[in-house]
């Protein structure tokens, strides 16, 4: 754990490949939805409405946030399995947090959303083959190329990075 709100779980680190990370990551996938649910539970429109930290997004935004980056997850994950090498596109992730669908629609509908897709992610996930796992895209905007075992981790990382923003905030607001 760090200190640092921006990173409560701290950063991203890529793990070496193996069945039992495999498993982790993937149980990570299915519970997000779950684990986003509680987070968010008996939260007021006044506690939606709070940064998780000073200059950071909402606890409203990062629910949207998360069903929208996870949607391009799932979109980048299906083009590495499909594709040579694709080159994924990025997103202003920032911009899309602005954007009038997350401004006037409640979070039950990300949370919906969340389920729907990691059912999907999760079967995708769970069928593909050990050496499918060193598949490849390229990023668009770093020019760096990544396996699909990476984008696995970092997505799972993703959901519980920004759950943590929620409980963190909770925990510090004693919520």
């Amino acid at each position: 754990m760090t200190t640092d709100p921006r990173y409560p779980i701290g950063k991203y680190e890529p793990q070496e490949y193996s069945n039992r990370q495999k498993d982790r990551w993937l149980y990570d996938l299915q519970q997000l939805p779950y684990l986003m649910e509680d987070a968010v539970q008996n939260l007021d429109e006044a506690h939606l409405h709070t940064p998780y930290r000073e200059a950071g997004w909402t606890v409203n935004q990062v629910v949207h946030h998360v069903a929208d980056s996870h949607i391009n997850a799932m979109c980048r994950m299906k083009l590495t399995l499909t594709e040579e090498n694709p080159s994924i596109k990025a997103y202003e992730e920032g911009l899309w947090a602005e954007l009038n669908d997350t401004k006037v629609l409640p979070i039950n509908v990300s949370l919906t959303l969340l389920h729907a897709l990691h059912l999907r992610m999760y079967a995708l996930m769970t069928a593909v083959k050990d050496e499918d796992w060193n598949r490849t895209y390229i990023h668009s905007v770093t020019g760096m190329q990544h396996t699909l075992w990476f984008l696995l981790g970092l997505y799972a990382w993703h959901g519980q990075h920004h759950v943590a923003h929620i409980t963190s905030l909770r925990e510090r607001m004693r919520w």
